[in-house]
């Protein structure tokens, strides 16, 4: 009943999520109204000019008021839609000064590389990081509540990072260095994936997000920096080791 109501949207888990959901439920609202109006219309027009002869009706060569409703009602619509989305965009691509947790993130064929760039957490001490592979899907985690910022690179093909939850996808471009914040308000695993269809094992890359509280996100870091995962990745070289394929 619940996604009856969100119109086919995932429950939200983050804070930029409102500002996309509230323009989504707007749009169909919009459709819905120009649809029921049109379709008012076709049925007036059937009762209205029904009739039991073939004569065929009176030939207009013009309506002047009829030809401007339908010149500027489309403007009107696509104006209106335009700003309400201009002003979603912008709220949900603003960033924070200092975000609480930055993560660089690697898009690679075909899965993910996540570096936690923590040396500054005083819990962890040091940047480290977690990749996944074409059989194994990898885990990111993030601390529910805190603003994270993430910067997004790819080293072979176009990519886009997309978690359905929150609301909020952005392509991950060779050559460009593109970033977003987003808080994640709700506890729990997300599911993750490539929105961009990038080669032969495009349905490979998916992700599990754990939005955990702080001091699980902490124990979890430790937990790579006893694995040795330390510093930085660049992707496939940490994703597929010695004897690993591609």
């Amino acid at each position: 009943m619940g996604q009856l109501k969100r119109l086919g949207l995932p429950e939200a888990a983050s804070d930029r999520a409102p500002f996309i959901h509230d323009l989504w439920i707007g749009t169909w609202i919009t459709a819905a109204v120009v649809g029921v109006g049109v379709w008012g219309l076709i049925g007036w027009v059937v009762v209205r000019y029904r009739t039991n002869h073939n004569k065929m009706p009176r030939q207009n060569r013009y309506n002047l008021p009829l030809e401007i409703f339908y010149t500027l009602a489309p403007f009107i619509i696509i104006g209106v839609l335009f700003y309400y989305t201009i002003l979603a965009q912008t709220a949900v691509q603003t960033k924070v000064d200092k975000p609480d947790v930055t993560m660089e993130i690697v898009g690679q064929k075909w899965s993910w590389t996540f570096n936690y760039k923590s040396a500054e957490n005083p819990a962890v001490g040091q940047d480290v990081w977690s990749a996944g592979t074409i059989n194994k899907t990898p885990d990111l985690y993030l601390p529910v509540g805190k603003s994270v910022r993430f910067n997004l690179s790819s080293f072979d093909v176009i990519h886009s990072f997309w978690v359905p939850a929150f609301y909020e996808k952005l392509d991950v471009v060779p050559g460009r260095h593109n970033s977003f914040d987003v808080t994640p308000n709700k506890e729990g695993v997300f599911a993750g994936k490539c929105a961009e269809l990038c080669g032969t094992y495009h349905s490979a890359m998916l992700f599990n997000v754990h939005v955990v509280s702080e001091d699980e996100y902490n124990a979890y870091l430790k937990t790579l920096v006893a694995a040795g995962q330390t510093g930085e990745a660049k992707g496939a070289a940490n994703a597929y080791p010695q004897g690993g394929s591609r």
